[in-house]
């Protein structure tokens, strides 16, 4: 089995920064795409960043310029720097991850770790 285990997430005011990781353990033979998503209250859970692992990324428009995902392949671990917060970035944000196992391929998502922006 795999877990994913998100870290990171506070309550930080306006303009502040967090950086959350997330690391996947377990059976894990490879890994394709490594995304973060976030679920605002009473809103759907959106896309915010995935990076592939050939290290090509996609953000949602709203985080570009602010947010920077990456990966480090050895630890199997996606991380998400988040600068420039604002009050809407608020969330849950998740950590999802394509991963070959024992049973093939599957999406496999984290916890959520809860981000705050508010001063």
């Amino acid at each position: 089995q795999v877990q994913l285990l998100e870290s990171g997430g506070d309550l930080v005011q306006p303009g502040g920064s967090l950086r959350l990781s997330c690391a996947a353990s377990g059976l894990i033979f490879s890994m394709n795409a490594m995304g973060w998503y976030r679920q605002a209250p009473g809103k759907q859970r959106e896309l915010v960043a995935v990076v592939r692992s050939g290290g090509s990324t996609n953000y949602v428009d709203s985080v570009k310029g602010r947010f920077t995902i990456s990966r480090d392949n050895a630890k199997n671990t996606v991380y998400l720097q988040m600068n420039s917060l604002k009050p809407e970035d608020t969330g849950v944000y998740y950590c999802n991850a394509d991963v070959r196992s024992t049973g093939g391929w599957s999406y496999y998502w984290g916890q959520g770790t809860q981000v705050t922006v508010a001063s």
